[in-house]
């Protein structure tokens, strides 16, 4: 039974890795409908021959990486199970500690360096791609280093959660999915307020806005939105990459609006102004918490489905898979494996609420700057600096994007523009 599953999950890999190449290379049209062409939205109008060329190019090759690497987690999960990995793991936590907390963080050790190393050449592949194509600025041992971080991070906070998680499950083995729900309300707002005191500070330096010109035209932006910001930060992106972005992080005394110096040094006064308005847009539409909520709402379902799935995998392949019960740890890559999967599933839903939301911060953003020009040639800025399609394939939009498609946006932008003078004209 065990090889019969592990033959069935590598060639439903196989299959699925195919459909996404024939999709995206051979069938996907990421030509722009003919009533947009020479628009502004256009990137012939923006880009040179080679820009549009590497856009397409570097487009496919990282979505296809994208859509291969997500299923390639489960198929690592499932053969751990299979070839009694994380029963090794299990038999070596308990040769080493008495303590239950000590065997737990020696099984997550073993199960973290196994999947790392497993993981590492996709990893490293994305990583050159990014590098060849000049969107890292990178270095190899920079890399290195944040994915180092990225390790023990994860790990740390792995630790807690499992330990955690199965004390509920051996504790109330019908409700712990609703407990464990409860106890990662706190804890996730926790981390959100740690994230960028704490967390971020580890991969980047971040310090206030060093353009005190700049810095009080967004901030008497702020006052007229009625955010109370004292302060704008910029982070030291351009050793990493030639990206450009901006975001908003953190809840309540510890939110922060953050540049990447990168568009500091590549967009106008007026195009950042305009980012900034957006980021704005989504303070004062309370995208934040209501983002809050939807995860908390979705963990909540997904907790409840991983314990129904999880009752019923093993009771049907609890042998093969090598996993007595639900209640041992050896079940943990089963449960990784579930909830890695219902992320994925999920995804269109929270990427459509995010492209809503991003919609939303677009239209405040220039509703508040007025500047049509400047918000269009910052998105342009935008898909030149990341090589990024303008019209992207359905269902790369549908599973990867959490903003509209340029198209969207700079379409959205030039119906601004064309209304605006129309207001103007009358």
């Amino acid at each position: 039974m065990a090889r019969k599953i592990g033959f069935y999950g590598v060639i439903a890999y196989c299959l699925y890795g195919l459909f996404f190449y024939w999709y995206l290379f051979y069938f996907a049209d990421t030509n722009l409908p003919f009533e947009y062409e020479g628009s502004k939205a256009d990137p012939a109008t923006f880009l040179n021959g080679r820009e549009l060329m590497l856009s397409e190019e570097y487009s496919k090759i990282r979505n296809i990486m994208f859509f291969l690497s997500t299923p390639f987690e489960w198929l690592l999960y499932l053969f751990i199970l299979l070839l009694g990995l994380s029963n090794a793991f299990k038999k070596w936590a308990e040769h080493s500690s008495k303590y239950k907390f000590i065997q737990t963080a020696i099984y997550l050790i073993w199960l973290s360096v196994v999947t790392f190393a497993a993981t590492f050449p996709l990893n490293y592949i994305s990583y050159s791609l990014s590098k060849s194509y000049n969107i890292s600025t990178q270095s190899f041992g920079g890399w290195m280093k944040d994915a180092l971080i990225d390790f023990w991070i994860n790990y740390g906070t792995m630790v807690i959660i499992v330990s955690i998680l199965y004390w509920l499950i051996n504790k109330s083995r019908k409700r712990w999915w609703f407990y464990a729900w409860l106890l990662s309300v706190p804890f996730s707002l926790f981390m959100m307020f740690l994230q960028p005191v704490v967390i971020d500070p580890l991969y980047n330096d971040f310090y206030p806005l060093k353009n005190k010109e700049l810095e009080a035209k967004i901030l008497e932006m702020a006052d007229r939105a009625g955010i109370p910001a004292e302060h704008v930060f910029e982070v030291n992106m351009a050793t990493k990459t030639n990206s450009l972005n901006a975001y908003v992080t953190g809840i309540g005394s510890n939110s922060r609006i953050v540049l990447w110096d990168t568009t500091l040094n590549r967009l106008s006064d007026d195009q950042i102004l305009f980012i900034m308005a957006h980021e704005m847009g989504h303070y004062v539409e309370k995208h934040i918490y209501f983002g809050i909520a939807g995860y908390l709402l979705l963990s909540l379902v997904g907790l409840y489905l991983a314990s129904r799935i999880m009752e019923y995998v093993v009771g049907r392949w609890g042998k093969a898979l090598k996993i007595p019960s639900v209640h041992d740890i050896r079940s943990l890559p089963l449960f990784l494996m579930i909830i890695s999967m219902l992320l994925f599933v999920s995804s269109p839903l929270s990427n459509f609420v995010s492209r809503y939301q991003e919609s939303r911060a677009d239209r405040y953003a220039i509703e508040m700057t007025k500047d049509s020009n400047a918000a269009i040639q910052s998105f342009q800025e935008l898909s030149r600096a990341g090589l990024s399609q303008v019209n992207p394939p359905l269902l790369v939009k549908v599973f990867r994007y959490g903003h509209p498609t340029m198209l969207e946006r700079i379409s959205m932008l030039e119906e601004y523009e064309i209304k605006n003078r129309t207001n103007k004209s009358e």
